[in-house]
């Protein structure tokens, strides 16, 4: 599993009255979430961001909210993408969105029976104990059941934001549903700005 970590500052928090649910960090699913789905992508040219993510990244970053990534390349382990052709695509996301502040990617096929794969909780505790939050402190976005379920699992709470390829039966079992990166983003924090101190929306899944 490749770890690449940045430097973030502690998210102490205070002792008094307990307030609503405010995700500490922000956990995203790279392809369908912040880009355009390329099967077993190898080529940094072929990166498309989604239409709201770059704004959705910057307000975060703004309000000190640390964000990673949480992905599963399958690719590598069934040879068709190279790590270092991984790494390019990865870094082009990057060039695009921003830094993020931890990458959690699992190289592993799908008969592999690793840790890490998605619905799996690995990567997500992996980046996690990164950022130094605790996963019942952490927001997993992505596009599909698999997300949802590593969040579970993790203990983390989870937002679907569906695509093409999600399936029905992933929406109506997600524990909360946005149509885009910034719904996904006011569900979580109230607000456009990240102001609000509003609970994470749940049961919101229905059909799209």
């Amino acid at each position: 599993m490749e770890n690449r970590r940045r430097n973030t500052a502690g998210h102490a928090r205070a002792r008094g009255p307990r307030r609503p649910w405010i995700p500490c960090a922000v956990l995203f699913d790279r392809d369908g979430t912040l880009v355009h789905d390329v099967p077993y992508n190898r080529d940094p040219h072929l990166v498309r961001p989604m239409p709201d993510a770059a704004r959705v990244l910057d307000e975060l970053r703004e309000a000190g909210i640390p964000t990673g990534v949480v992905s599963n390349q399958s690719g590598v382990g069934l040879g068709i993408i190279s790590p270092d052709e991984l790494g390019a695509v990865n870094a082009r996301v990057e060039e695009l969105l921003g830094p993020f502040d931890t990458w959690q990617v699992c190289p592993h096929g799908p008969d592999a029976r690793c840790r890490c794969r998605k619905p799996q909780p690995g990567l997500i505790l992996a980046a996690c104990s990164a950022l130094g939050v605790a996963p019942s402190d952490a927001l997993v976005v992505g596009d599909i059941g698999k997300d949802m379920e590593a969040a579970r699992r993790a203990g983390a709470r989870g937002v679907l934001v569906p695509t093409r390829v999600t399936r029905r039966q992933e929406v109506l079992e997600a524990p909360a549903v946005a149509g885009d990166l910034t719904s996904a983003l006011i569900l979580a924090f109230g607000s456009r700005e990240l102001a609000a101190s509003e609970p994470l929306a749940t049961g919101t899944g229905g059909a799209q």
